[in-house]
């Protein structure tokens, strides 16, 4: 139980989250991979867990955002413990066809949360970041499996109000919203000036284009996301208004290099948050003052350590054997990483060779105060 504000607690990034997640499955997938190319799979429908859109339904700061009891509930719903994932078996599905599923789903009649924290339920019921949540630090450590059914005649994107109410009876979670200062670290232009190059606005992601074999569809509260993967392992991931990201695994320089293109600085901004504070270690959230407006191209390496110091943050078991490099520390904690500051070494070098520049700098920012949360749900 918790009752009282506490510090900022560790933010568990989401669209980062289900990159490290598949980064490992993938690096497993390489190390087991036949030499002889396997049948072309059908495609697949999956969910990863992302940041969720700005809220109809936010409150102003200092107002409680309880549910009110006007707000649709669903009609029926199972709250179950998650089983861990275990990346080497993830890793024997995708070798046969199969992606990982995983965060939210919903359609028209049912909602379904697959491997999601009691953090990442708030995130997507009040549509915030992860790290504008303070609360106690377990809000991030058990998963959990939900299950629900839409009310006939309620619209699908009622989904988050639906599960406040739900998170209100099953977790008694009560919350209010705030603004707070906080030490941050400011997104700025170099003394040489940028050196980014700019590229078109993304457009959404067409949900009636048929998939290739290639292809795999992620379903997401913000639009659904494209991911292809390429026959050298490359995964790109067409974002629709979010842009696109590719990722890469070098498994000679024992690396994963991310490429994003169309993306604004707000948004590069956001994540370099998430990737301040992989592996769980905690890390200032990142605000753009650069002023500088349209959509860039920009590209970041991290190393496989750090990925899967991420991966296991988030409770995949990377235990077993990982190369002939052993690069990746199997067993170690999940904080664990290639320095000790997690992967903030990574992202200032490749913010420099931006001419960008990181400041330390206090700001006013937005908060979600968890009041009160019990750690295991009500009986169904």
């Amino acid at each position: 139980m918790f009752q009282k504000k506490g510090p900022p607690m560790n933010s568990r990034p989401h669209i980062f989250s289900a990159v490290a997640i598949l980064a490992a499955a993938a690096f497993a997938h390489s190390q087991s991979a036949p030499a002889t190319p396997a049948a072309t799979p059908a495609p697949a429908v999956v969910v990863v867990p992302t940041e969720a859109p700005p809220s109809p339904n936010a409150a102003p700061p200092g107002a409680a955002t309880q549910p009110a009891n006007t707000h649709p509930e669903f009609d029926v719903a199972t709250v179950k413990p998650a089983a861990t994932p275990d990346f080497q078996r993830m890793a024997a599905d995708m070798q046969a066809g199969k992606t990982p599923r995983f965060g939210p789903h919903v359609d028209t009649a049912r909602a379904e949360f697959i491997y999601m924290s009691l953090k990442d339920l708030i995130v997507y019921a009040y549509s915030v970041k992860p790290y504008q949540i303070d609360g106690p630090s377990w809000l991030g450590d058990q998963r959990f499996d939900i299950q629900a059914t839409i009310p006939d005649g309620i619209a699908k994107d009622q989904a988050p109000a639906m599960l406040q109410n739900l998170l209100a009876q099953r977790f008694k979670l009560t919350v209010h919203r705030d603004k707070e200062e906080h030490k941050v670290l400011a997104l700025v232009v170099g003394k040489g000036g940028p050196k980014l190059k700019e590229s078109p606005a993304p457009a959404p992601v067409d949900d009636n284009a048929p998939l290739k074999p290639d292809e795999t569809k992620i379903a997401t509260e913000e639009g659904t996301i494209k991911m292809t993967r390429k026959p050298d392992g490359t995964m790109v991931m067409d974002m629709g208004k979010r842009g696109t990201m590719t990722m890469k695994l070098d498994m000679s320089t024992q690396s994963m290099h991310l490429d994003s293109s169309m993306v604004t600085l707000d948004g590069f901004a956001d994540m370099l948050t998430n990737l301040m504070q992989m592996g769980g270690a905690g890390g200032p959230q990142v605000v753009n003052m650069t002023a500088l407006k349209g959509n860039y191209q920009v590209a970041l390496d991290l190393s496989l350590a750090d990925v899967m110091a991420m991966a296991r943050a988030q409770g995949v078991n990377t235990a077993g054997p990982m190369g002939a490099g052993g690069g990746t520390q199997a067993n170690a904690p999940a904080n664990a990483a290639s320095d000790p500051q997690g992967a903030g070494q990574g992202v200032y070098s490749s913010v420099e060779q931006m001419g960008l520049k990181l400041e330390e700098r206090k700001a006013t920012v937005d908060r979600l105060i968890v009041d009160h949360a019990e750690k295991a749900p009500a009986p169904d």
